[in-house]
């Protein structure tokens, strides 16, 4: 007597449905028509002889079993995926196809001055790049939809391999004309509480700038609102308070234009470490060695 077994095209429309919760927009994520995913999930479960997915016309809910074949269909996409590439790297490093994660408070200022170098010295490789906060990102990761991720350390990561990149330095930012006149370097004690910024809960260096400080009642009185670093400059530009900036960022430019000026943070740990991660025992994890010392060469 014979057991069908799914199909792995089958398991990426199941897992699709699951992540984007919408028949339509995990068909988009598939590459595929709707008709198509439909009719894969539906002989799915035909052949299973088990319901998966319940449909209505305003949602979509999982059965609890359909819940724990997805949670086994991550890690049989994802060792898969680890085939394909443990062939692929046997032939030429750093080439085809790698899906990097990255998160907003480094992709804009990090990436302009890395990739040119890494397209001219690694002209076969095609790095694809997702923007994402650092939580969703360490969940493409171990979900298969990331191969590596460029993000801010420390954060909670999993079991995962890395490389550093470089350290980055925290600064305090504030209008040029601030009456506080403030000194060279900034001490965690002399920031108003009542009048600091930070970016919105999902955002990494919310918490390294809060940890570099070391001050609960920051955490209860800050302002936690901006949804990005330019938001923030803004913010301060308009005298609305004073935020605190990645090093970077500073070397990117991003005060270019206002009147806002930053000085560094005194703290032992007014830094944050910018890493490239990537799933512990991936068949890749030379490659990403390397591409981790493209990226530091840059």
């Amino acid at each position: 007597m014979s057991v069908y077994q799914p199909t792995l095209k089958q398991l990426q429309y199941l897992v699709a449905l699951h992540e984007h919760g919408h028949f339509g927009r995990a068909a988009e994520a598939c590459f595929v028509s709707q008709s198509t995913l439909s009719a894969g999930l539906r002989d799915l479960e035909t052949l299973l002889g088990v319901v998966l997915v319940e449909r209505t016309k305003r949602n979509v809910r999982f059965t609890p079993l359909g819940n724990a074949v997805v949670a086994k269909s991550h890690r049989i996409l994802r060792e898969a995926e680890e085939l394909s590439d443990l062939i692929h790297s046997s032939s030429q490093p750093l080439s085809g196809e790698v899906r990097m994660s990255v998160i907003p408070t480094i992709a804009p200022f990090l990436l302009p001055r890395m990739l040119p170098r890494l397209r001219r010295e690694r002209p076969n490789l095609k790095l694809f790049l997702r923007e994402e906060p650092s939580a969703q990102a360490i969940e493409s990761l171990h979900h298969g939809r990331a191969d590596c991720v460029l993000l801010a350390l420390p954060f909670p990561t999993g079991e995962v391999e890395k490389e550093t990149i470089e350290l980055d330095a925290l600064f305090v930012a504030f209008p040029k004309d601030d009456p506080r006149d403030p000194p060279a370097e900034i001490s965690p004690d002399v920031i108003d509480e009542h009048r600091l910024l930070l970016l919105e809960d999902g955002h990494c260096l919310k918490e390294h700038a809060l940890a570099a400080c070391n001050r609960p009642e920051l955490r209860a009185s800050a302002t936690m609102i901006g949804t990005s670093l330019h938001t923030l400059v803004q913010m301060v530009d308009n005298g609305l308070g004073l935020t605190m900036l990645p090093e970077m960022a500073l070397d990117a430019g991003i005060l270019n234009g206002t009147n806002v000026v930053a000085r560094p943070l005194r703290s032992d740990s007014a830094n944050r470490e910018i890493a490239l991660v990537w799933r512990r025992q991936s068949p890749r994890s030379e490659e990403f060695r390397m591409l981790a010392e493209e990226l530091r060469a840059g």
